[in-house]
């Protein structure tokens, strides 16, 4: 029973692994509106999470791919969050704008580690690999205390 359990929870995170990739792998349009900032937003932090609760288990090819979709994800990361876009569920601190260079200095530090972690999976290297999934969470952690509403 035990590893039924341990054979669909890895088979859903696999499935959601695939969705979030085919997500990142789409043509990244910036959004237009305060509201589509919001949701594309939205969908980029829960690609994230999605994809580093899942990345721990993976190698090889799978690895490299959650790294690319976490790499393309902070690349856009500043693009959905244009000035004005605190409407209607937004979790954004007023914050991010009065100190953008902060926020995206952030956002940079999670480029780098996905960075580091793409290099780490495609060569195999498994203690780097681990290492860029723990900064690339740090940084989520750190990003969420300075500019997200509580």
């Amino acid at each position: 029973m035990l590893l039924k359990k341990i054979t669909a929870l890895t088979l859903a995170g696999f499935m959601t692994l695939g969705a979030v990739a085919s997500f990142a792998q789409d043509a990244f349009v910036a959004p237009t509106t305060p509201e589509a900032a919001v949701a594309a937003r939205e969908v980029l932090m829960k690609s994230n999470g999605a994809t580093l609760k899942a990345a721990g288990a993976l190698t090889g090819a799978e690895a490299s791919a959650a790294m690319q979709t976490l790499l393309d994800n902070f690349t856009n990361m500043a693009a959905v969050f244009p000035e004005g876009s605190i409407t209607g569920d937004s979790k954004a601190s007023p914050a991010i704008w009065q100190d953008w260079a902060g926020f995206t200095a952030i956002i940079d530090t999670g480029k780098a580690a996905a960075t580091a972690g793409l290099a780490a999976a495609e060569t195999g290297d498994a203690t780097a690999y681990g290492a860029a999934l723990k900064a690339i969470g740090a940084t989520c952690g750190t990003c969420h205390e300075q500019y997200r509403l509580k």
